[in-house]
């Protein structure tokens, strides 16, 4: 299993859009083959501050996400909100009680 952690700033003024771009989509990509998981988290002190945390079966399975025409219109729509360059990071589970 994969687990896929994505930090990314928000221009203030654009949380509430990214917010609905993120309500918008997430059953979308929770459902996707290999999704086995999808949170996003918000920082308490810095609203704009926002990480998702997913679970996927497979590098396999989240390649095939991030090629998906899925990724691409959810990622074109929120990119333009960043106010800095995101940050993201797959790590492989190797221990997990859960």
């Amino acid at each position: 299993m994969i687990r896929r952690i994505v930090h990314m700033e928000i221009e203030p003024e654009r949380v509430p859009a990214f917010l609905g771009v993120f309500e918008a989509s997430c059953e979308q990509i929770r459902g996707f083959p290999g999704c086995l998981e999808l949170t996003l988290l918000q920082d308490v002190s810095h609203p704009g501050r926002m990480t998702t945390y997913s679970l996927w079966e497979s590098e396999e399975a989240l390649e095939t996400y991030r090629s998906s025409d899925l990724f691409k219109s959810t990622w074109q729509r929120t990119r333009v909100m960043f106010s800095g360059k995101p940050t993201a990071i797959s790590y492989r589970i190797v221990h997990h009680l859960p």
